[in-house]
């Protein structure tokens, strides 16, 4: 893959991080996002698991990186049923990862360097330890706190049955029942994640403005902007009515347009009063979307004028590595956001599904794929191609039109952790499945940052706990200290695309347009002014065309 470029410009200027894009209220049009999955990054006081004091240690790799923000996942008080997302309280700091002044401290040091930071919020359910929910259990049937949730009487003569059929994502039931004050069995409440997350009730008015204060309580701290976790989960159908034998097959995503939770009209409403919250301020906060739709026009609706910015590209992300199958990714998505005024959002891992690196090392399937087992089952894993992929992956993905999120450590080539022991495991997936989903831990082992044993800088010299899941002997040979200066290594091919990006005219939002002469198995096309972008999915190599020079290659071009 290639770029070309007008021959007059300065591209090797260096750049200082607020001389590109500071100060644009419209910067997260084509940001690229750091994703800090905050367990994993640095660990700071030695513990084993990564905290505030650790990023805030880090930051100068972020600026040095050529990123524009930093997305932050939850940092909340939480008794980590679901690594955080069962969260107790909302305007707190877990003391796993540091205090609210170090969070303050934190936003504060990101501006200093040029940053931007956007934190995660769990709106869709809160944790089974949350204030609210022990009232809830303490009041029993008709309590006033029971309305925050979604509680049920049960089925059958004894109501020892859900009521009804919905599946968690995590595997079983999405209903749990309770034990009543007087100890008899009661009510079933809702959660379509963990037993440990009920989910709350949206259509009650309490939940609604305390999260309209949550949110203003992060912004007058200074976060710029908030991703949104199941942002399309958070209303229900009237009466709760049992899914259909298609949704049963599909549990995590919108199988039709009744879906009763899925992707429901009502999460617009909601949406627009939070845009309302973000638009008070002097600089307007923003929003990114995790929502899951049926296809991307409706995914688009999330990010209408008045409603979020933004959303994850997830039919981009599962695109198998095929030129077709990308163009078909890419062109449905900027049709979509173009039509209701919202740049694309180009995502290739994150903190829930298998790194790209393996997902593109694996035998190519003719539809998207991102769990773990899938992969397994699709041949075995060759590292070498996945690298070569990951690296026209990341110089395709930098070049398109919009916003990019990348996820920490895919700048290092870290590849999937599949072989971790049973025994380490900690998603509730794993559980939730009978031992037979082994889950997302596999993308969440700690970054290697130094040294030639675990754990590679992960956490200070006097560390007196080995890191929460076990890094690879292997990974000694991925550390930044050793790829910082490499020319050939993935961390420089990410920091000089970057550079490129934050520099070239034709970079960023804007519009592409595609080459008609290329060949089958190969995407090029053109940004104005001065830039061309070559993929070559081919096997076979592939001759370039005129060109004023390369701007950048993911390999080494042949003369």
């Amino acid at each position: 893959m290639t770029h070309r470029h007008d021959p007059d410009l300065p591209w090797e200027t260096s750049l200082r991080r607020d001389d590109a894009r500071s100060g644009d209220a419209e910067w997260w049009r084509d940001a690229v996002c750091y994703q800090v999955y905050l367990r994993s990054f640095a660990d700071g006081n030695g513990d084993g698991v990564g905290d505030l004091a650790g990023l805030r240690r880090r930051l100068p790799y972020l600026s040095e990186l050529g990123v524009d923000a930093v997305w932050v996942n939850p940092w909340y008080p939480s008794p980590m049923a679901d690594g955080g997302y069962d969260v107790t309280d909302y305007r707190a700091i877990d003391p796993t990862f540091g205090s609210l002044p170090e969070a303050r401290a934190l936003i504060e040091e990101i501006h200093a360097v040029g940053l931007r930071i956007l934190i995660d919020l769990v709106p869709n359910h809160a944790s089974s330890q949350h204030p609210w929910f022990e009232e809830a259990l303490a009041g029993g049937p008709g309590c006033a706190g029971r309305d925050r949730f979604i509680f049920r009487p049960g089925l059958g003569p004894d109501g020892d049955l859900p009521p009804n059929n919905w599946r968690s994502v995590f595997g079983g039931s999405a209903w749990t029942r309770v034990v009543e004050p007087d100890g008899m069995p009661g009510e079933w409440y809702l959660h379509l994640f963990a037993p440990e997350q009920p989910d709350l009730n949206w259509d009650n008015a309490e939940v609604r403005r305390e999260f309209e204060s949550v949110l203003r309580f992060w912004f007058d701290h200074g976060v710029d902007g908030i991703r949104i976790d199941v942002a399309h989960a958070m209303i229900k159908a009237p009466g709760l009515p049992d899914l259909g034998p298609a949704d049963i097959e599909l549990i995590g995503s919108a199988a039709h347009p009744g879906h009763p939770h899925w992707d429901r009209e009502g999460v617009h409403e909601v949406f627009r009063h939070w845009r309302a919250v973000a638009d008070s301020y002097a600089e307007p906060r923003v929003f990114v979307a995790e929502a899951c739709a049926r296809n991307p026009e409706r995914l688009s609706r999330y990010a209408r004028p008045g409603e979020l910015h933004t959303a994850f590209n997830f039919d981009y992300l599962t695109t198998p590595w095929r030129a077709a199958h990308m163009r078909t990714a890419i062109d449905s998505s900027l049709t979509t956001m173009g039509a209701v005024g919202a740049p694309a959002t180009w995502v290739l891992s994150n903190h829930d599904v298998v790194r790209h690196l393996t997902r593109y090392g694996r035998p190519q399937s003719d539809g998207p794929v991102h769990d773990l087992a899938d992969h397994l089952l699709a041949g075995p894993f060759d590292l070498e191609l996945g690298t070569r992929r990951a690296r026209a992956a990341v110089l395709l993905t930098l070049a398109l039109p919009g916003c990019a999120y990348l996820f920490q450590g895919e700048e290092l080539g870290l590849w999937e952790v599949e072989d971790l022991p049973d025994e380490a495991l900690q998603d509730p997936i794993w559980r939730r499945s009978g031992h037979t989903n082994r889950g997302r831990d596999g993308c969440r082992v700690p970054m290697p940052w130094s040294g030639d044993t675990p754990p590679f800088g992960f956490s200070p010299d006097h560390a007196g706990s080995a890191p929460w899941l076990p890094q690879p002997q292997e990974w000694k040979r991925l550390t930044v200290q050793v790829q910082q200066g490499d020319e050939q290594s993935m961390l420089e091919l990410y920091r000089r695309a970057l550079h490129i990006r934050r520099l070239h005219p034709a970079l960023g939002n804007g519009a592409l347009v595609w080459d008609p002469l290329a060949g089958p198995g190969v995407l090029s096309f053109t940004r104005l002014p001065g830039f061309q972008c070559i993929v070559n999915f081919r096997p076979d190599a592939l001759r370039l065309p005129g060109h004023d020079g390369v701007l950048l290659s993911s390999v080494l071009l042949e003369n």
